[in-house]
């Protein structure tokens, strides 16, 4: 997994690499993985903790929890913590896992496809990603790239995570080393060259701090390995860069842990902490969440109370008359293979967030409506969606073939294998590469049930034996080209943006049908978990909204309250407003890329230039305060920013649906109707429309942004996505699960892969000795 891109120039920051190179610096790393339930889920951790722990004698990787069979067996629940440590001095939270598919840039391109010089490639290997199209298969086989770039657009990834520096890192760090020293306990008691960690507190220069209370403080300072700290005591801290590491944000930890995950009683202070920023929020709650599955009321098998506070605070604010809006962004579909009408798991998921949102009798909008109000006035649902042109005329493609005895494919599979290196990690005889059905547009056929079988086989290509040999077959590949393509852009995702030029300019070497062939569209799919409160709260973290992340008991996660003491001036439904900097930055920059008011991030390699956004704290962020297009997402109650925000989904999701006829949509109420809508013979993601290209590039010359409104009205004349008191599949600790079953509710977590799989916790630290 590359941290930089494109991987040809930046070949020293994979991360396996850097992490070899660090521990040869004498840092130690501890690593804490998932161990997932291998019947259901494709994290291939065993690959995962054995490449790290080869790595170097300082690299230590432990997996946890065991399954069925052991003595302290965990069947349903996941460690979802997302969470890095360095030093005891800074540390990143928030959402994005290190794993295959989730590096992106604000383009957001759905394209890869650079036919006369691969080493542009961004997304090597199982990096290009179609979780929708096939999850994600043998993980560790880094090249199986799976689906065919030349006729599947990826998947684009949104999320949000932080870097902080503070005393609060010792919060952070406590969390870990209660973690490894349970697992230590648990499952590694006897293996002497696996360290117990100590707590990184100096009680004695901080005796009142609540560490101090700490059943196994001073055990653990006996046995453990102890690193050193720069929050307590008189040592001060240098600055970095001219920067000081102390900042302006009071932080607070947040969690859900209980004693399978984390040997502790059951704490569930991150539904808490929703809970109360929602029902202390005075004008404007903000929330990009994976998911949105939670209750108004106490009966059915989901227990967070988290939709129950958003009701009873906008029911308290419309009935005393004041202004408040709630902006809700989540995936337009859980990003999981398969068809919607034969999928459980899919459909299951679905069904719980409308009956969440819309329907079954108890859900935000039906209880606002009880009380006398539109909802719709106070609460909207949004998603995210892309498209892009994938640069590959089958003509030209066809022709490069030919005149070189070498496939695209074989192409692509060797661009892969010659950033693997000769390492000796993976070897394999033969890939498979897989394009899309004519078939139900944005679906998949109807007789796929998991999305292995769902495409087809487009070709079976042999494993590169070597570096060399793969080198070979790229450059042969390439000399096949009979013109320069460099004229040609090979995405046009940038012009969601504020690009400078325009789509219609853009330059095509293939015929008018190879060009409508080329473009697609997808969902960008939103996996941040994220809450920001009157612009002056935020909660962050890996807590998704659904019983899982919030009950405590169930997935262990962690979470950041963040409130910002230095304050800016802003307004609020017109009227002065004192906003904090960390929450009314990040909410606004959130805000400009949905609709566009940024400028693309293209990614040009050794051009492209760090900013402020790519270091870590303390360097601040470079303002971005009273620009034209900051200041049109700074007042999110005023009558032009909502103006503003709905219309620009109405019209983008108006066009995708037209030109693409995308699902969910309003239109279709059930499945007789969702069988009706789609046009036969459309490959999945393709265009569907008789259009001609010069009226399709006008349309999509519209589109500003990746924001759609969400199709509540979707299936909703379906009973079982409305009916019923027990929300089926939602409660996997009914005792009348069965195997099929513990397969939907694990996928309720989706498929997490790292370096080939994710990790839980990364810790890197330079011992107090060295």
């Amino acid at each position: 997994m590359y941290l930089r891109r494109p991987p040809a120039d930046n070949q020293e920051w994979r991360l396996d690499r850097l992490l070899h190179r660090k521990a040869e610096q004498g840092v130690k790393i501890y690593v804490l993985v998932y161990k997932e339930v291998t019947q259901t889920m494709t994290l291939s951790s065993r690959h995962t903790k054995n490449a790290l722990n080869e790595l170097h004698e300082n690299v230590t990787c432990l997996r946890h929890p065991d399954h069925i069979g052991s003595d302290s067996a965990v069947q349903f629940w996941s460690h979802h913590e997302k969470v890095v440590v360095v030093d005891n001095k800074r540390a990143c939270i928030g959402g994005l896992d290190a794993c295959f598919g989730r590096w992106d840039t604000h383009n957001h391109p759905l394209s890869d496809c650079h036919p006369t010089d691969f080493s542009r490639t961004l997304f090597p290997g199982q990096d290009y990603n179609n979780a929708r199209v096939l999850d994600f298969q043998q993980v560790d086989h880094y090249v199986n790239t799976q689906i065919s770039s030349l006729e599947i657009g990826r998947m684009p990834w949104h999320d949000v995570h932080m870097t902080l520096t503070g005393p609060v890192v010792l919060d952070i760090v406590q969390h870990f080393v209660e973690r490894w020293n349970e697992i230590k306990l648990r499952k590694y008691k006897k293996r002497t060259h696996i360290d117990w960690l100590a707590l990184p507190h100096n009680v004695e220069a901080d005796p009142e701090h609540p560490v101090s209370r700490h059943p196994h403080l001073e055990r653990w300072r006996e046995i453990g390995r102890q690193f050193k700290q720069y929050w307590q005591g008189e040592e001060d801290l240098p600055d970095e860069d001219g920067h000081s590491p102390f900042g302006t944000c009071r932080v607070q930890v947040v969690r859900s842990v209980g004693d399978w995950s984390h040997g502790v009683l059951t704490e569930d202070s991150v539904q808490r902490a929703y809970i109360q920023l929602i029902r202390e929020a005075q004008h404007f709650i903000y929330i990009e969440n994976q998911f949105f599955i939670s209750n108004t009321g106490t009966v059915g098998p989901v227990k967070n109370q988290i939709a129950k506070a958003l009701v009873e605070r906008i029911v308290e604010a419309a009935t005393s008359g004041k202004k408040f809006k709630v902006i809700v962004v989540i995936p337009e579909v859980p990003g999981f293979a398969g068809n919607i009408k034969n999928e459980n798991g899919l459909k299951t998921i679905m069904a719980a967030q409308y009956r969440t949102i819309n329907r079954g009798g108890q859900s935000i909008y039906e209880e606002i409506r009880r009380a006398g109000f539109e909802p719709r006035d106070y609460i909207r649902f949004y998603h995210l969606r892309t498209y892009d042109r994938i640069n590959s005329p089958a003509s030209f493609i066809k022709e490069m073939e030919q005149n070189s005895g070498v496939t695209y494919h074989e192409a692509q599979i060797a661009q892969a294998r010659l950033w693997i290196g000769d390492d000796g990690y993976w070897h394999q005889e033969k890939v498979k590469i897989q394009g899309p059905q004519p078939d139900f547009g944005m679906e998949l056929s109807e007789t796929a049930t998991t999305g292995k079988d769902a495409q087809k086989i487009v070709e079976e290509v042999e494993f590169p034996p070597s570096s060399q040999a793969a080198a070979e077959i790229v450059k042969k590949f390439e000399s096949g080209a009979t013109r320069e393509d460099l004229g040609v852009s090979d995405s046009v995702a940038q012009h969601t943006l504020r690009d400078k030029t325009n789509l219609k300019e853009e330059k095509w070497y293939g015929t008018e049908q190879e060009e409508r062939d080329s473009y697609v569209s997808e969902i960008l799919y939103v996996h941040s978990k994220v809450m920001i409160i009157d612009d002056r709260r935020v909660i962050m973290g890996s807590a998704n909204i659904n019983d899982r992340s919030q009950k405590g008991d169930g997935d262990s996660e962690i979470a950041l309250v963040v409130e910002d003491l230095d304050e800016i001036e802003s307004r609020m439904n017109g009227q002065k407003f004192m906003a904090t900097r960390f929450a009314a930055t990040l909410r606004r920059k959130l805000f400009r890329e949905h609709l566009g008011l940024i400028p693309p991030q293209n990614c040009d390699g050794s051009k492209t230039k760090v900013t402020s956004f790519m270091r870590p704290a303390p360097i601040p962020n470079e303002s971005e305060i009273g620009t034209r297009e900051d200041d049109a997402v700074s007042d999110p109650l005023s009558d032009q920013f909502q103006d503003l925000w709905i219309s620009t989904a109405l019209k983008n999701r108006k066009i995708h649906s037209e030109l693409f006829k995308t699902v969910p949509t309003n239109v279709v109420h059930s499945w007789a109707e969702y069988k009706n809508y789609f046009p036969k013979e459309v490959k999945a993601g393709h265009l569907a429309t008789e259009l001609d290209l010069d009226t399709i590039k006008s349309k999509l010359s519209q589109i500003h942004g990746h924001l759609v409104e969400a199709p509540l009205e979707f299936l909703i004349q379906q009973a079982e996505l409305v009916e019923g008191a027990d929300w089926q599949g939602l409660n996997p600790t009914h005792g009348w699960v069965n195997l099929a079953m513990v397969e939907v509710i694990l996928s309720f977590r989706g498929s997490e892969p790292l370096l080939r799989a994710m990790p839980s916790f990364l810790v890197l630290n330079n011992p107090v000795d060295s």
